[in-house]
């Protein structure tokens, strides 16, 4: 799933193909919006919340988020996108682009005054301009109150926003701690500010890296590495399941020996 780094990515692509210039045409393939038509509508700006991202118009806004599998495309006109047809949500189209939208399972209009308030339930986001102690204390204090291993904790978007599996392994790794860990037994305000410059530093690369590696194979230290040699010391890296309280189960990799498991209560 993309994380708020990959969001925020997009949001600045869409944005300068975007913003300032009328729709001419839309063409929402989703039922509840069958019937929209935004013809006219000037977008001022594309902003990414968390792993949000809005549209925002004069009028309107439309709020998307990607899931697993979904992806926004900027094309020359005439140009098909690279997708199957059937997954195509939405068609966007200015003077000079056309905007395609697939594979999103979550598309919906919301009114332009107020759209922010649909996010509310979010907790600080790690890319947010206005970042500052205030909000990195907050974060902390959600997490703490999730009362959940920090492997479940770092995923729950309600306690800090733009987390996902990738960042959740690799800052587990760095900290030294491991994801079954209870939440309350971590330094979470370290963790929070290893999460923000982590963020910050991977949102203007092309290939985000955790090593400090850019290349194929070497940007991350545990995240996709199971059953590969722990980069520090060598040990073999574990990689098993870990339950969300969603019932969901996500994969979770760690270095058995420089993230030794928690004492048993």
């Amino acid at each position: 799933m993309p994380e708020g780094d990959t969001i925020y990515r997009a949001a600045v692509r869409l944005g300068a193909a975007m913003a300032g210039r009328e729709l001419l045409r839309s063409d929402f393939r989703v039922p509840s919006l069958a019937t929209a038509d935004l013809a006219g509508e000037r977008i001022d700006e594309v902003r990414a919340v968390g792993k949000h991202l809005l549209m925002r118009g004069e009028r309107f806004t439309i709020h998307s988020h990607a899931g697993m599998d979904g992806l926004w495309h900027v094309l020359e006109p005439g140009r098909r996108a690279p997708v199957a047809t059937h997954t195509i949500r939405v068609v966007l189209a200015t003077d000079q682009h056309e905007i395609v939208g697939s594979s999103l399972p979550v598309l919906e209009l919301l009114p332009r005054a107020g759209d922010l308030a649909s996010l509310d339930y979010l907790g600080p986001d790690l890319l947010d301009e206005g970042w500052d102690e205030p909000m990195a204390a907050e974060a902390a204090r959600r997490l703490r109150a999730t009362g959940a291993p920090v492997g479940v904790a770092l995923l729950d978007q309600h306690a800090v926003a733009g987390l996902g599996n990738v960042y959740r392994g690799e800052l587990c790794f760095l900290r030294g701690v491991h994801p079954a860990t209870p939440v309350g037994e971590v330094d979470v305000e370290r963790l929070v500010a290893l999460a923000r410059r982590l963020m910050v530093a991977n949102r203007e690369r092309t290939e985000r890296t955790f090593t400090g590696d850019t290349r194929n194979g070497r940007r991350t230290w545990v995240y996709g590495r199971g059953g590969q040699p722990c980069r520090r010391c060598g040990t073999r890296i574990r990689d098993a399941q870990l339950g969300l309280e969603d019932g969901m189960l996500r994969q979770v990799q760690w270095c058995p020996r420089c993230q030794p498991e928690p004492a048993a209560a």
